[in-house]
C-alpha cells in the first residue's frame, strides 16, 4: 500500500465523529438560549406541555407560561415558547446530516400541525379563562382608595376591584365589551395576568368619549389613571408596550382618522416603550409625548412635575396678521446655493447610468468635508446621512476617488447605510430613525438613493407614493433637515425629462432636478424642472473625470479607477440656435392659436391643437406625425423636449423654460 504520509504532511487519521446531544437536550439548550428555565422532563409526543419557564411571575398560583409541542418520531420537530415573554420558536433536532427533500417536507408539515394545535389550545384557554375571570370579577368587591397600591400611586380606584386575598383587579376588554382577562396587582406593584386570558389587542378606557377632544393612550393602569385625573380626558390602558400598536389601530378604526390620539409613552431605560409608541404613531397617525425624565407619567407627577403642562403645552398663534407676516424678510437658507434648499424635499432624476448619483454624492461629500464651493455656488458645511440601497462596491471607489481628487484627508461628517429598507413602512422608518439617533450630530441632509430601493409598493400608485412622502416629511420634521430622493426617469423617450411613476412625486417636491446624460458632443447637463420658493437656476454643465486611486489595484494588479464630477463648459452655440428659435415660434403660435391654455401657471398646448395648427399651415400628414413624435429629436416636439424647453403633460406639453413661460404669460395677460 502506498505511503500517503508525505502527501498529508504526516500520519493521517479521519476526523473525529461529531457527537450530537439527544433531541431532548437540544430542546433544553434552545430554551435556555432564549432565557427560559426548561422543565425537568421533556416529552416529545406531539402534545402541548406547559412549564413554569422561570420568568417573572411564573409559577405563582399554578401559572405555567412556558409551553412546547414536539413530534418525536422521525426527525424530532415542533415549536416552543413562553406566552409571558411573547416568545414562539420553531425547533428541529440536529441529526448530523443534511435532510432529504422528503424529510424537509415532513418538517414543514409538522410545524404547520404544531401551530394549528397551539392555536387551538390558545383559543380553548382563552374561552376557559373568559368564563373564569367573569366569575372572579363579579365576585370581587369594589376597590377602596385606601388600597396600598392606589395609595402609593396617588390615584383613584376607577372601578377596579379586590380579590379575596387583597390584590387589586383591573379588567381587560375587547372591542365587543366582553371581559377577556384580569390583571392582578398586589400592594407592592407586582402584576400578573389571569392564566390563559387573552391580552393582545385588549384594553381598558378610563373616562368616556362623551365630549370631543384628545384621547390619550398609556401602558399601565396607574399611568392612565394619572393622565385622566390630570386632564379630565379619557385615557386607554394598553397594559404593555407591545400592545400599544394593536390598541392604537383599534382606536383609530373605532373613532376615525379625525380623532386626535396621543400616546403618553413610558421613558424606560431600555427604550422599549418609546420604540413601540413611535411605531404606533408612524403606522396610525398618532402623536407621542415622552416624559423628559426616566419613568412614566405617574412617576413624573410623583416627582413634583407639572403633567398638565407637559401634555398641553402653550399653543403659539397659528393665525397671524398679514402685515406682521411680511414685516421682516425671510431669506431662503441653502445647503448648495440655488440647488439644494434647507428643510426641503428635493428629487434628482435621470436615466440609469446618467450620472445622477455622481452629482448628489459630489454635493454631499463637499458638505461633509467643508469644501465651500460647487460650480461657483456656495456650499454650507453639514452632516450627511446617505441611505444607499445598491452599488456599495462602486460607491467605495467613487468616495475614495473624490477624496483623492479634492485632497481631503480629514474625517468627514457623513454616514452610509449598509443596504436598503422599506422606508415607507413602520419597521423601515423606525430602523432609519433609530440609527440616526445614535449619531453624534443630527444630519442637515438625508439622501435616499435610489427611491425604488427604499419603497415598499408601486411607485406608480398615488397611495404608495403618499406613504413614502409622509415618511420623508417625518424625517424632515424629526431632524430639521432636507431629504434628497434619487430616482429614475421613465423608459420612453418622452419620459426622459420627468420622474418615473405617479404624478404625486412632483407635486410634493420643493425642488426637482433632471440629469441629462452626456453625449458624444455635449456634456452632462443639470436642469431644474421645479423650484417652489425661488427662481429656477440656470442649467449647469458637468463632466466625469477619471481618477486612478492611489494604492488600489484589482485582482490582476491593475490600477483601480473611478470618476469624479467636474464643471464643464456649456456646449458651443451653433446653427441649431436658429432651429430652436424656429421651433419655439411654431409652438408659441400654435399655443396662441388654440386659445393660450394655462395649467398650473404654465402654458399648455394639447396634441390635437398642435396637429390642427400644423395642418392649417399646410404640412402633410406624415410631416405632422414626425413633428409631434418625441423620439425624433431633430423635429419640433422632440427637439424642444431634448433642449428642456417643454415637457410632456396630460395629452400634450407644457412650457417649462422659465423665461419663455414668463414671456408667453405676459403677452397673454397684456
Amino acid at each position: 500500500m502506498a505511503d500517503l504520509s508525505n502527501i498529508f504532511g504526516g500520519p493521517w487519521s479521519p476526523p473525529p465523529e461529531k457527537v450530537l446531544a439527544s433531541p431532548e437536550q437540544q430542546l433544553i439548550d434552545a430554551m435556555v438560549s432564549l432565557g427560559l428555565e426548561p422543565p425537568d422532563q421533556i416529552r416529545m409526543d406531539g402534545k402541548i406541555h406547559r412549564f413554569k419557564s422561570g420568568t417573572k411571575g411564573s409559577g405563582n398560583h399554578g401559572d405555567k407560561p412556558g409551553w412546547y409541542l414536539i413530534f418525536g418520531d422521525g426527525i424530532p420537530a415542533g415549536r416552543f415558547g413562553c406566552w409571558r415573554m411573547g416568545i414562539e420558536q420553531t425547533f428541529r433536532a440536529d441529526v448530523g446530516r443534511k435532510l432529504s427533500d422528503s424529510e424537509e417536507m415532513t418538517f414543514v408539515r409538522r410545524l404547520t400541525e404544531a401551530k394549528t394545535l397551539r392555536d387551538a389550545e390558545i383559543q380553548r384557554k382563552h374561552e376557559v379563562a373568559a368564563d373564569t375571570v367573569e366569575k372572579i370579577w363579579v365576585g370581587g368587591g369594589l376597590a377602596s382608595p385606601d388600597h396600598p397600591y392606589l395609595q402609593r400611586k396617588g390615584i383613584k380606584p376607577h372601578g377596579s376591584r379586590i380579590t379575596g386575598d387583597g390584590r387589586l383587579m383591573v379588567p381587560l376588554y375587547g372591542t365587543d365589551g366582553v371581559l377577556s382577562s384580569i390583571q392582578y396587582i398586589d400592594g407592592d406593584g407586582n402584576k400578573l395576568y389571569h392564566p390563559g386570558g387573552q391580552t393582545g389587542g385588549k384594553y381598558l378606557m378610563i373616562g368616556t368619549m362623551d365630549e370631543p377632544g384628545v384621547l390619550y393612550l398609556a401602558e399601565g393602569f396607574a399611568t392612565a389613571a394619572t393622565i385622566h385625573e390630570t386632564t379630565n380626558r379619557p385615557c386607554v390602558v394598553a397594559y404593555s408596550a407591545s400592545n400599544l400598536v394593536p390598541v392604537t389601530g383599534i382606536l383609530r378604526d373605532t373613532y376615525g382618522v379625525q380623532q386626535s390620539i396621543v400616546i403618553v409613552a413610558d421613558n424606560d431605560a431600555s427604550g422599549v416603550g418609546q420604540r413601540y409608541a413611535e411605531q404606533s404613531c408612524a403606522k396610525f397617525g398618532a402623536e407621542m409625548i415622552l416624559p423628559p425624565i426616566q419613568g412614566d407619567a405617574n412617576d413624573y407627577v410623583k416627582d413634583g412635575h407639572d403633567l398638565l403642562a407637559l401634555l398641553n403645552p402653550p399653543i403659539e398663534g397659528w393665525l397671524v396678521p398679514i402685515d406682521e407676516f411680511c414685516s421682516k424678510p425671510a431669506p431662503i437658507s441653502w445647503l448648495v446655493k440655488r440647488w439644494v434648499q434647507s428643510n426641503a424635499l428635493v428629487m434628482v432624476h435621470g436615466p440609469s447610468g446618467g450620472g445622477k448619483t455622481f452629482v448628489v454624492l459630489d454635493w454631499c461629500l463637499r458638505m461633509a468635508s467643508s469644501v465651500p464651493d460647487w460650480c461657483g455656488n456656495k456650499v454650507k458645511s453639514g452632516n450627511v446621512v446617505y441611505l444607499a440601497g445598491e452599488g456599495h462596491h462602486g460607491l467605495r471607489g467613487r468616495v475614495a476617488a473624490w477624496k483623492q481628487h479634492h485632497n481631503v484627508t480629514s474625517a468627514m461628517n457623513m454616514w452610509l447605510s449598509k443596504d436598503g429598507c422599506d422606508l415607507n413602512t413602520a419597521a423601515g422608518y423606525l430602523k432609519v430613525v433609530q440609527q440616526i439617533r445614535t449619531l453624534p450630530n443630527t444630519p442637515q441632509i438625508i439622501v435616499v438613493d435610489t427611491l425604488h430601493r427604499f419603497l415598499s409598493g408601486d411607485e406608480n400608485s398615488a397611495q404608495d407614493a403618499k406613504t413614502m412622502l409622509d415618511s420623508c416629511n417625518n424625517l424632515m420634521n424629526e431632524f430639521d433637515c432636507s431629504v434628497i430622493l434619487v430616482h429614475h426617469t421613465g423608459v420612453s423617450e418622452e419620459a426622459q425629462h420627468r420622474a418615473r411613476g405617479s404624478s404625486a412625486w412632483r407635486g410634493a417636491l420643493d425642488i426637482e432636478i433632471s440629469v441629462v446624460p452626456s453625449t458624444d458632443t455635449t456634456p452632462m447637463k443639470l436642469v431644474q424642472r421645479k423650484s417652489k420658493d425661488a427662481e429656477m437656476a440656470e442649467p449647469v454643465f458637468l463632466s466625469l473625470q477619471s481618477v486612478a486611486i492611489t494604492d488600489w489595484t484589482d485582482e490582476d494588479d491593475q490600477p483601480v479607477t473611478s470618476a469624479v464630477v467636474i464643471p464643464s463648459a456649456a456646449p458651443v452655440r451653433d446653427k441649431k440656435d436658429s432651429k430652436t428659435e424656429g421651433f419655439r415660434k411654431m409652438f408659441e403660435n400654435a399655443w396662441f392659436d388654440s386659445g393660450a391654455e394655462v395649467i398650473n401657471d404654465q402654458p399648455y398646448l394639447s396634441r390635437s391643437a398642435l396637429k390642427e395648427k400644423l395642418a392649417k399651415d399646410g404640412n402633410a400628414d406624415r410631416t405632422i406625425r414626425n413633428m409631434i413624435n418625441p423620439s425624433y429629436t431633430d423635429k419640433l416636439i422632440g427637439y424642444l423636449m431634448q433642449s428642456g424647453m417643454i415637457q410632456a403633460s396630460e395629452h400634450g406639453w407644457i412650457m417649462v423654460n422659465e423665461l419663455e413661460t414668463n414671456a408667453l404669460l405676459l403677452r397673454k395677460n397684456s
